[in-house]
């Protein structure tokens, strides 16, 4: 289960006590001055250590409880990203692609996405977005998990949790579909 951590990135780094000598040489001679970097320094970036979950539903309650319950299921004080994408613009029933495309985006961590759907609209919706992710703005990769909602869900999250990769959550959501309640 791989985990990837970047704790840091090289960025230029101007000293401003040397912008004004550089634009002022150059205007003494008659020419443009251009910018230029000096030296690098380190820059903290987030953790990108976990695949994100996306649970899309018709019903805004229906994917925060949904959400809420995989998450207090899991029982740590941190779950890793996960968001609720339900209900149309309008606050009504239905499946808005904006919200999908937001929550995706929005739990991103560089490490994949996995997304879940309850019913046929909230599934074609997804799977419309994904045919044609580059245009979306999609995060790299993300995958549907053809998976029950409810349990599927708690199986994504706690797989993600642990720090599974993304084919790691999609198994164990979809292999909620084996198993039987009785």
């Amino acid at each position: 289960m791989g985990s990837q951590t970047r704790t840091a990135a090289l960025r230029p780094v101007r000293d401003p006590s040397d912008e004004a000598d550089e634009a002022e040489a150059p205007r003494q001679r008659g020419e443009q001055s251009e910018p230029a970097a000096h030296g690098l320094r380190a820059v903290p970036l987030p953790a990108l250590d976990r695949v994100g979950v996306v649970l899309v539903s018709h019903s805004p309650a229906v994917a925060e409880s949904v959400a809420r319950m995989a998450v207090t299921l899991l029982g740590t004080g941190d779950p890793g990203p996960v968001a609720a994408a339900g209900g149309a613009l309008d606050g009504g029933p239905g499946t808005s692609a904006a919200r999908v495309v937001t929550a995706m985006r929005g739990v991103d961590q560089g490490l994949g996405v996995a997304v879940l759907a309850d019913l046929g609209g909230s599934v074609r919706t997804v799977l419309d977005l994904l045919a044609d992710a580059e245009a979306h703005g999609l995060p790299f990769p993300v995958r549907f998990a053809d998976a029950p909602f409810l349990e599927g869900a708690v199986a994504a999250v706690a797989t993600a949790a642990t720090g599974g990769d993304l084919a790691a959550v999609l198994e164990a959501a979809e292999d909620c579909y084996r198993v039987h309640k009785r």
